[in-house]
């Protein structure tokens, strides 16, 4: 399929973000996206208009770590809406703070009906159906929390060899997505103190490693099986105060935010570990200082892996609104990035 004319595209999107991780809603203007299922409609998108992609986040309209999000037709009939989420190298099939954001947008632009105290927002993602529910009070929407798809640890200490440091140990779970997971301290880092760019160089070796060594595989679907970063955290796997973590994924890009998919990932690797109990909640903290809570709520099973179903919760804010077009003579005008 050929690409849509730059120059008669016009997109337009609400602002939001998520403990300061951007989260740029499509809410018009991006064409029709067919497939049966949500995951043959992210295959389109990737196939057939990832220009749109580049457009939107990338420079001179967004930046190297810019996200985004499209609404597409759902095909769960208990669905009120079905996303596709966007970064600077793809499509994620899960994402925690952009679910966040988008429970509140929900019920705000009055595509779920407001309900005190809190109105509930079911969100078909790549990854399956995330249950939200939204705090409405006064006719004002605030907090956020959603039920994670089931998640899993598929590794722990698994050895995998890095270019720099060596061998190093890992644990790697699902939360929606496939993370690596490995304290700060492994690399001689801190989360909290240490550069950001040495924190992504280390997160980015790890990364690469396993993807290299490390074989995935996922119960429900192949497209799901696929590592999407590394999260680096303090170490504080036993719920004493906040435990603070990194997550690098795609292609280097930072979350701001603690990352929802991450914290559900951590929740299912500690309780792999026996370092969590059920309806336990601790508290998953950004380099931005923002925080998500984690709730282990639930245990089940994804095929052959044991696993939990964890309650994140959040808030986002409104940054603003927009109006993308292209002018038919600007060379730039298509996105580019210089990091």
């Amino acid at each position: 399929m050929a690409d849509t004319p730059l120059e008669t595209t016009a997109i337009e999107t609400v602002e939001m973000h998520t403990g300061g991780e951007p989260v740029r809603i499509v809410t018009a203007g991006f064409p029709v996206i067919t497939g049966d299922t949500i995951l043959a409609k992210r295959r389109y998108v990737r196939e057939n208009l990832d220009h749109l992609r580049r457009l939107l986040l990338f420079e001179p309209r967004g930046h190297y770590d810019m996200y985004g999000v499209v609404p597409v037709e759902p095909d769960l009939a208990e669905a009120d809406l079905a996303v596709l989420f966007m970064h600077n190298e793809g499509y994620s099939t899960m994402c925690g703070h952009a679910v966040i954001a988008l429970g509140r947008w929900a019920v705000d632009s009055g595509l779920v009906v407001a309900r005190e105290p809190e109105t509930e927002v079911a969100i078909q993602c790549p990854c399956g159906l995330v249950r939200t529910r939204v705090s409405v009070t006064k006719g004002q929407s605030g907090a956020v929390r959603f039920l994670s798809v089931p998640s899993f640890a598929f590794a722990l200490d698994k050895p995998v060899g890095t270019e720099t440091y060596g061998p190093v140990v890992v644990d790697i779970a699902y939360g929606g997505a496939f993370y690596a997971l490995a304290p700060a301290d492994t690399f001689g880092l801190d989360v909290r103190r240490s550069r950001t760019r040495d924190l992504v160089d280390a997160a980015d070796q790890v990364t690469a490693a396993v993807k290299a060594q490390v074989p995935l595989s996922h119960p429900d679907d192949e497209d799901l099986a696929f590592l999407y970063g590394t999260i680096l955290t303090d170490g504080n796997d036993t719920g004493d105060g906040p435990s603070a973590n990194i997550c690098v994924f795609a292609d280097s890009q930072v979350d701001r935010s603690p990352t929802g998919s991450g914290v559900s990932a951590r929740v299912a690797a500690q309780q792999a570990r026996r370092l969590m109990a059920p309806a336990e909640e601790r508290q998953f903290e950004s380099i931005t200082g923002a925080l998500f809570s984690g709730r282990l709520v639930e245990t089940t099973r994804a095929g052959p892996h044991a696993a939990v179903v964890v309650e994140v919760g959040g808030q986002a804010h409104y940054s603003g609104s927009a109006r993308f077009t292209v002018e038919a003579d600007d060379p730039l005008g298509q996105g580019f990035v210089l990091r």
